[in-house]
């Protein structure tokens, strides 16, 4: 039976098969069922086989980024996944959705929630996002730029 394998590809399985099950001849109690099997098996692994044809060599490796603005990409995410590990689950849940591309109405029906509970989390993780962005900034602020408490006049007064 070809099971969808190109007509030579059917024959070379089938084949193969034939002395595989005939150097286990004795050892098999259901000869039909496993020729069957291993016939199956041989026909997904040609399908799911990927034979490549190199058109050019491939590049040696590199550490540097080709793009100058991945490594703001790359940041950008890194600071989201850590805003989202931060989070409740709810919260979590809600804003890796909306990152995503759906609307809060669209999150409340596939996750079976009522839009207020969406609306909610949403609202709390965004908060807390902001919150966290903030506190990044703050300690990435230069100190030229920090604020400076008022000067207290030590002229001994």
């Amino acid at each position: 039976m070809n099971q969808g394998a190109a007509v030579h590809v059917a024959a070379d399985i089938a084949q193969d098969t034939t002395a595989k099950a005939y150097r286990r001849w004795t050892q098999l109690h259901k000869p039909r069922a496993w020729v069957h099997t291993v016939a199956s098996r041989a026909v997904i692994r040609t399908i799911a086989a990927v034979n490549e044809d190199l058109v050019e060599p491939v590049p040696e490796p590199t550490s540097l980024r080709s793009c100058p603005n991945t490594n703001v990409e790359w940041e950008e995410r890194y600071d989201m996944l850590l805003i989202l590990q931060s989070l409740p689950f709810r919260q979590r849940q809600v804003l890796a959705w909306t990152l995503a591309g759906y609307k809060p109405s669209n999150i409340a029906e596939e996750l079976r929630l009522p839009s207020e509970t969406v609306r909610a989390s949403l609202a709390k993780a965004r908060r807390a996002a902001a919150a966290h962005l903030k506190k990044r900034e703050a300690r990435q602020r230069p100190l030229s730029q920090s604020p400076t408490p008022p000067m207290r006049s030590w002229s001994g007064g």
